[in-house]
């Protein structure tokens, strides 16, 4: 792990939670991890590196709790070994934390939540679908991808579009606030759990109490998370909410698969219906070396994909989404064809961010299956 800075190089007393995260910012780090018997470690595009040779210790870990917490959230954490907390250090910026233990010590894990609104353009997400999904006035939306590959920041700039083209009410519920949102024609209320409600099933509930237009939940957690989403998208609201998982037909299974087996069909029907899109994402390092840009997966729901849903035919969903790139639909492979062309990401990259390397290297050429017509390959007019 190569190192990027040595934060401590004027002293061992310089080595505070002020320093390290001032660091941090100012090298575009991402993340953060704090443990004891090892120097910082910063997530620099999407590598993680070693900042400096000075290893932390047992009291530097607990002045840095002191720092983050107060006394009654400390004894918590130091009871139960885990705790989330959203966390602003005047003059540095806004992170989300997780405090862990391990080894019998405590652990830290910040990441840089970014104070501006980030504009949909300057994230290469793909232009015309972030409009249409922004223009939806009912119904769930979903953004999936792992820790780390962008959703809240895609979110966030969606959330923005509409924020600034409709007057509605957005109610968000996160675990922590993530990005700071001001009213422009919208009216914003965002609630954090831990500080504006103990108990996420509770604000849940009371969501549709709350007059909104647009809903934002942070994750779709577990069965609860989804009936309450669905039930909202079913009232006539639009939806936003997360899940990880990596691509658009594993993210209808993964729902699926929340609930009891005799239960499938009916959750089956229920997104087939209130579903309008799926957006997955994964990052790639840039060409150039100066960061990273993601490659997107996206489904807009249609009466062809509502079948393949209802129907349990999720194997033909990407077949679908090459038939549906007229209305914005792409594959992950469509995607990275798309960066290479432009010149944002390297092949060699394409090919090992690719869930099947002989389909991309097709695509490539130009030759796409697509599901409309029986699984023949064709060019692409």
């Amino acid at each position: 792990m190569p190192q990027i800075l040595d934060i401590a190089r004027k002293g061992r007393a310089e080595l505070s939670l002020r320093r390290i995260l001032t660091y941090a910012v100012k090298l575009g780090a991402s993340d953060v991890h704090l443990k004891v018997h090892r120097p910082p470690v910063l997530r620099v595009d999407g590598s993680c590196r070693f900042a400096g040779e000075t290893p932390l210790s047992e009291a530097d870990m607990m002045r840095f709790l002191d720092d983050l917490m107060k006394e009654q959230e400390k004894a918590h954490y130091l009871e139960r070994g885990d705790f989330d907390l959203g966390f602003n250090m005047e003059g540095v910026g806004r992170f989300r934390v997780n405090l862990l233990k391990q080894r019998g010590t405590p652990a830290i894990v910040m990441r840089h939540v970014k104070s501006k609104i980030p504009d949909f353009r300057g994230l290469n997400l793909p232009p015309e679908a972030i409009k249409r999904i922004a223009d939806f006035r009912r119904g769930l939306v979903l953004v999936t991808g792992t820790t780390g590959s962008g959703k809240s920041t895609s979110l966030a700039s969606i959330i923005n579009i509409i924020n600034r083209a409709h007057r509605d009410h957005i109610v968000s519920l996160e675990d922590p606030i993530e990005f700071l949102h001001e009213d422009i024609l919208s009216t914003i209320t965002q609630r954090e759990v831990g500080i504006d409600t103990n108990d996420f099933k509770a604000a849940l509930r009371a969501l549709m109490r709350e007059d909104p237009d647009v809903v934002l939940i942070g994750e779709m957690r577990d069965i609860e998370t989804f009936e309450a989403a669905m039930h909202a998208a079913e009232t006539g609201h639009l939806v936003f909410s997360t899940l990880h998982t990596t691509n658009v037909m594993l993210t209808v299974d993964r729902i699926v698969d929340l609930f009891p087996a005799a239960q499938h069909q009916q959750v089956r029907t229920q997104l087939s219906y209130q579903l309008r899109a799926i957006m997955s994402q994964r990052l790639i390092p840039s060409a150039d070396g100066s960061g990273r840009v993601p490659a997107v997966e996206i489904m807009f729901n249609s009466p062809g994909i509502a079948s393949l849903i209802r129907d349990n035919n999720l194997k033909q969903i990407p077949g679908a989404l090459v038939g549906g790139r007229t209305e914005h639909m792409q594959t992950f492979n469509m995607s990275l064809v798309a960066l290479m062309k432009a010149g944002l990401i390297t092949e060699q990259d394409a090919l090992a961010n690719s869930d099947n390397q002989d389909e991309l290297k097709m695509n490539m050429q130009g030759i796409y299956a697509s599901s409309g017509g029986g699984g023949i390959l064709k060019k692409k007019g």
